[in-house]
């Protein structure tokens, strides 16, 4: 990360703001006037959201350098989007999802999920770290080819 670009560092933080507002504001983190939460925003939540963004920010970048195959990104971006929903599940009001409550009633919700909502989060935070290293460790390996310049192809040659 130390030989990023200024486009990756401005990515990651402009996916970082984004994946902020998109888990925040539908699970409640963010107060808004949009969604009102049926249960208080624990302590956990806060540092769950805050890192789950950052590394969705982080993981957004190293794709921010260049073209790389279908193949190389297709198993780190679904271990990305398990984490960003799993995010979303875990800093969410238990019985503010509607999948959750028509599954196991309101009673489930707070009896079953909302004990399971922490171990959502490691979780969560295990596979956005996990496909993080991983996309770091094949950037180094792998650098991305620099496009040459053709001095004598302009705009008129093509």
């Amino acid at each position: 990360m130390r030989n990023w670009m200024p486009r990756q560092w401005a990515v990651a933080l402009a996916v970082t703001l984004l994946a902020a507002l998109v888990i925040g504001v539908p699970t409640g983190v963010i107060p808004t006037s949009l969604f009102a939460r049926m249960t208080a925003v624990l302590w956990w939540n806060y540092p769950v959201w805050a890192l789950s963004s950052l590394l969705m920010g982080l993981l957004a970048a190293t794709y921010a350098a260049g073209r790389q195959s279908p193949m190389e990104s297709r198993p780190r971006s679904v271990r990305a989007l398990a984490g960003g929903v799993l995010s979303a599940l875990a800093v969410g009001c238990p019985v503010c999802n509607k999948l959750v409550v028509l599954a196991l009633g309101m009673s489930g919700a707070h009896t079953y999920w909302a004990p399971a909502q922490p171990i959502l989060a490691l979780v969560s935070l295990g596979l956005l770290t996990h496909a993080l290293v991983r996309r770091l460790r094949s950037a180094d390996a792998c650098p991305l080819p620099v496009a040459e310049s053709n001095p004598t192809t302009t705009m008129s040659n093509r």
